[in-house]
């Protein structure tokens, strides 16, 4: 199905020719762009196959392509996550996947596309990018991009919000990075330490790398706290217990696990905080490609370059501690140990992200360990009229 805006069509993939020019676009958009690292293609594509994603167990997707003149100039995708409308109860779909010429009649005609597709789905509102679900790369840089994102985050130059806007739509919830200068003032670290001494003294409190031996099973229980200690958050979806599954089979090969910690209470796993080396600093220059020698580029540079940074990924404490504390007991001191084992293995920078804007806990809890806001991500709304 194909629909024409002006010299603009916008065609749905069907082929593999056109999945191939939806992978390459982003290349050809930003190739002179210097803060732009190139995801890896098996990674995407992984994400985009709807018989390899967990997503479609419970979601849906269409993708399309804009051309002009035979020349490919803009992709997007839309989504229906069925758990998200299972909880919240909103009529909401998605967009994602959108990239883009410095062309407002391309955005239009991609967006109008995605829209028509969710309305005809029952939907009545549309935020996004979400590349394809909240628990993915969410949200557009409207600050901060100046620098190249990190493992698992998006760019996208300032123009693709501004097209946006123009197109009617508007800030649904904005989303932050913080960044911890690891080698800097080591006294924040010590007071972090200094509040949960008090509360460790007796010995009830342990924290813990996650057990290598037993890596799926912690993980999942991992991830299992993750689930309960973020439901309440604005737009949360759980992740299943199949994107649990491919979830470990993305990080295992990449995961250093005393990155990994773990938080006990009595002997019973109550918090997680989960640090990613930041891969984006090895794959900069392979074009996303694994093969033909990308691989052992790959391999050779996990071996012989320590990762000058990194990105927690996962933090968070059962809500039934919420207000009283050992949720911020717990949180601090896996946060203090994490920046001392990154202080000691060669780090020198870690971003928290992403933390909603109104998550004011966890904001001061980054912010009196040092952390600083300095880059924002918006999730754009707008409703189907």
């Amino acid at each position: 199905m194909s629909e024409d805006f002006g010299d603009i069509r916008i065609a749905e993939l069907r082929t593999r020719r056109d999945l191939r020019a939806f992978l390459d676009l982003p290349g050809t958009i930003h190739r002179n762009d210097p803060r732009w690292i190139p995801p890896l293609r098996s990674e995407i594509r992984k994400i985009l196959d709807r018989r390899r994603n967990p997503f479609f167990d419970h979601g849906e997707a269409c993708y399309w392509l804009a051309w002009r003149g035979g020349v490919p100039v803009g992709r997007i995708s839309a989504q229906i996550n069925r758990l998200h409308l299972d909880i919240h109860q909103d009529a909401t779909g998605n967009f994602g996947f959108i990239e883009a010429i410095d062309d407002a009649a391309v955005f239009t005609g991609l967006l109008n596309t995605a829209e028509r597709w969710l309305r005809e789905r029952g939907m009545a509102r549309v935020i996004g990018p979400y590349s394809l679900s909240i628990n993915d790369e969410i949200g557009l840089p409207v600050s901060g991009a100046d620098t190249p994102p990190v493992i698992g985050m998006p760019y996208a130059p300032p123009y693709y919000a501004r097209h946006l806007e123009a197109a009617g739509y508007r800030k649904a919830k904005d989303v932050h990075a913080l960044t911890f200068e690891v080698n800097g003032d080591i006294r924040e670290v010590d007071r972090l330490e200094r509040v949960t001494a008090r509360l460790t003294a007796d010995r009830r409190f342990r924290v813990r790398p996650i057990d290598r031996r037993r890596f799926k099973a912690e993980m999942r229980a991992a991830i299992e706290i993750y689930n309960d200690a973020w439901s309440d958050n604005w737009g949360f979806v759980p992740v299943t217990a199949r994107e649990v599954e491919s979830l470990i089979e993305t990080v295992r090969p990449i995961i250093d696990r005393r990155y990994v910690l773990l938080g006990e209470l009595d002997g019973k796993l109550e918090g997680i905080f989960v640090t990613l080396p930041n891969l984006n600093e090895m794959i900069g220059d392979l074009d996303g490609r694994l093969l033909p020698f990308g691989w052992a580029k790959l391999l050779w540079r996990l071996k012989t370059r320590p990762f000058k940074s990194g990105r927690v990924v996962l933090a968070g404490v059962r809500k039934a501690h919420r207000n009283s504390l050992v949720s911020p007991a717990l949180l601090s001191w896996m946060m203090a140990h994490t920046i001392r084992t990154c202080r000691a293995h060669g780090m020198e920078r870690l971003e928290f992200s992403w933390v909603i804007e109104d998550n004011t806990r966890s904001m001061a809890l980054c912010q009196r360990a040092g952390g600083r806001v300095y880059k924002t991500y918006r999730i754009f709304g707008k409703d189907l009229a």
